[in-house]
């Protein structure tokens, strides 16, 4: 399961939305409004993320791979309130 970290947590009180570990094993996070509906599954379990980065390699590595996260998804995290936006904002 994975282990959603305060970064992760704050940046879904910042959009106001409330994220759980996800019960689906193909996604880290679930992603729900603030009035319980779920909204999303989001992130890959297979690949790390910004705040998980940081704990392993520190900042200036983990700002590096959101950089490239940012350039590789630009299309997904264009539009404000899709998946991939959500997806974008708590874990990179």
């Amino acid at each position: 399961m994975y282990n959603i970290l305060p970064y992760t947590y704050h940046q879904a009180k910042k959009l106001g939305v409330k994220v759980f570990p996800s019960d689906n094993p193909k996604y880290k996070i679930e992603i729900y409004d603030n009035t319980g509906n779920f909204l999303f599954y989001g992130g890959s379990p297979k690949y790390s993320d910004f705040p998980h980065y940081i704990q392993s390699h520190g900042l200036e590595y983990a700002e590096k791979r959101q950089a490239l996260y940012h350039i590789r998804h630009a299309k997904e995290i264009a539009k404000k309130g899709s998946r991939g936006w959500f997806v974008s904002k708590l874990l990179w």
